[in-house]
């Protein structure tokens, strides 16, 4: 008799603890989320990673709460990403610059492979080859012409030495053969003024930042970064047109990462949720308003490519001998 009491507690207690919601593993989620964004409020990713929460948030029935972690070019908030806890609760507007191309020139806090998994890669915006009105150049042809013609005169402007604007100038100055003074500034607006007000002579931006200059008729565009070009305008000649530039192919990418060791199913339900959301044709329409296109790529594809460009641009660093200054 006391055998049997004895297993039939045991057994109550067993089924107890497997139904106790306390005890059993929390559904997923629970509560918010949210979404760090390493760049100032209003520049692209940080507008695309607003529109990530939303999305999010309606699909998942919970806030997601975008929170920006700026500073040291985009390295202080994927760093406070890269060791957030693994549990789906923390996710990163990931970009070119602290993702790709810091690693390349200087040592970060973060290892991107060991810290960070890639969930799906949504934007790329185009780069564009801007100057003043008034440079001596209506095409892309007449600029690489003149700038050959003159080794050494002409100056470029980037928003920091290693940034991501530097190193895709300074492929495509190696790639045209052209001999330029580089003048790093801390961002792009300041560059980009300079090259307004005449101290230097172009500049090398994102779609984002300059097209808006252009439009209002302060700078004049020449090329596009994209080897097809790009939709958002269609007008603006590929630098992979020009002889020396075949293939040439850069843009500042965007994406979802999670810290690595993130639940898989988790991961998972997020790159489902943004597989649907992308393909709203909505999406592109806001995508497109915030100047970048919307380049779909899922988790696989997205490693495929971080994998690509690191080594593109390891050898661009090396080629063009860049160095922090």
């Amino acid at each position: 008799m006391h055998r049997r009491t004895l297993l039939a507690a045991t057994a109550a207690t067993t089924a107890a603890t497997l139904a106790s919601p306390a005890l059993a593993q929390a559904p997923w989620p629970d509560r918010s989320l949210r979404i760090i964004i390493p760049w100032p409020p209003g520049q692209a990713t940080d507008l695309v990673g607003r529109l990530y929460a939303q999305k999010f948030g309606e699909a998942l029935g919970v806030n997601v709460v975008p929170e920006n972690r700026a500073g040291a070019g985009g390295q202080i908030g994927t760093d406070a990403a890269a060791k957030a806890a693994p549990d789906g609760y923390t996710l990163l507007a990931a970009s070119a610059g602290p993702v790709t191309f810091s690693p390349l020139v200087q040592r970060t806090p973060y290892d991107v492979e060991r810290d960070l998994v890639p969930v799906a890669m949504t934007t790329n915006s185009p780069y564009m080859l801007v100057m003043k009105p008034g440079f001596p150049a209506t095409d892309m042809a007449g600029f690489i012409r003149e700038v050959k013609s003159k080794p050494g005169k002409y100056t470029f402007g980037s928003s920091g030495t290693g940034a991501a604007a530097h190193m895709i100038a300074a492929w495509f100055n190696h790639r045209a053969g052209l001999d330029v003074v580089h003048v790093p500034f801390a961002g792009s607006i300041p560059a980009l003024t300079n090259v307004m007000g005449g101290s230097v002579d172009y500049c090398i931006e994102t779609f984002a930042a300059t097209m808006p200059l252009v439009r209002q008729g302060q700078l004049k565009a020449l090329g596009c970064s994209l080897v097809r070009g790009t939709y958002l305008a269609p007008e603006i000649q590929p630098f992979s047109q020009l002889p020396g530039l075949e293939g040439f192919d850069a843009g500042a990418w965007g994406g979802l990462m999670v810290p690595a060791r993130t639940p898989e199913p988790i991961i998972k339900r997020l790159a489902d949720i943004m597989a649907q959301f992308m393909r709203g044709p909505e999406v592109r329409e806001q995508m497109t308003r915030l100047g970048v296109e919307t380049v779909y790529h899922p988790a696989d594809a997205f490693a495929a490519f971080l994998r690509q460009q690191k080594t593109q641009f390891a050898e661009v660093v090396r080629t063009a001998n860049i160095k922090l200054d």
